[in-house]
């Protein structure tokens, strides 16, 4: 799945072109990479989210096409919040 879709689905971010955008401004990184909107996202990836001064961190658990609202936050772990 694509990442910007994967950041919609598990509403990390709200709307798939706000994922977007993060994502071509460089403030989405996999590992220690920033990323593109078409990287295709795989179990176990950790994903760093940078909102302003904000910084979310968390692991990839599942990879789901579609998710209802109160299972979204099983789709990944949370590492840190800064």
């Amino acid at each position: 799945m694509r990442l910007d879709k994967y950041l919609k689905v598990s509403r990390i971010i709200k709307r798939r072109t706000i994922a977007n955008e993060a994502c071509d401004a460089g403030r989405v990184f996999v590992g220690d990479k920033p990323v593109r909107a078409s990287y295709e996202v795989k179990i176990g990836d950790r994903i760093t989210v940078s909102f302003g001064g904000h910084k979310v961190t968390f692991e990839v658990l599942s990879v789901s096409e579609t998710v209802k609202k109160d299972e979204a936050a099983s789709l990944y772990r949370l590492i840190s919040e800064e």
